[in-house]
């Protein structure tokens, strides 16, 4: 299975077929509409809109869902128009438990070698990971779930 995923991702075809976009939009729609706590004030068809206009983008968001993920939209860039999505599954998802952070700490592995690193793997499927700011809004969703008031520079 390891060799299968790693061909799937770095796969250079990045498009998916109508039915898997139909599939993932509407996996998509029911994660927003179930979390509206993740982003107030967006509307599902603006960000659908803007999906379906970047089918690129679709591709990597499909990549995360394929590999155990559930991909959310977070917050909106006014600047440059964007949907922010993140992985907001509870903990690894499936396809990617066996990572370290980057190269540097996979190579250094001797024994217990994991499978990959997430740095590789989001450059593979198009997306940028940055710890500190997923663990950033982790916390904010924790404390507006004790419905404490953050402000809106919280993203």
């Amino acid at each position: 299975m390891r060799a299968t995923t790693a061909r799937n991702i770095n796969s250079n075809k990045k498009d998916l077929s109508p039915e898997q976009c139909k599939q993932l939009l509407r996996a998509l729609k029911a994660r927003f509409e179930k979390n509206m706590n993740r982003h107030k004030g967006l509307e599902w068809a603006k960000v659908q809109a803007k999906l379906e206009a970047n089918t690129e983008k679709l591709w990597s968001l499909n990549e995360m869902e394929r590999t155990g993920g559930e991909p959310d939209v977070v917050g909106h860039n006014k600047k440059t128009g964007e949907y922010i999505f993140y992985d907001c599954s509870a903990e690894s998802p499936k396809g990617r438990r066996s990572f370290c952070y980057d190269r540097e700490a996979l190579e250094s592995r001797k024994e217990h070698k994991p499978e990959n690193n997430t740095i590789d793997m989001a450059a593979a499927i198009g997306v940028a990971f940055n710890g500190r700011t997923i663990s950033r809004v982790a916390e904010t969703w924790k404390f507006r779930y004790e419905n404490v008031e953050l402000g809106e520079n919280t993203f």
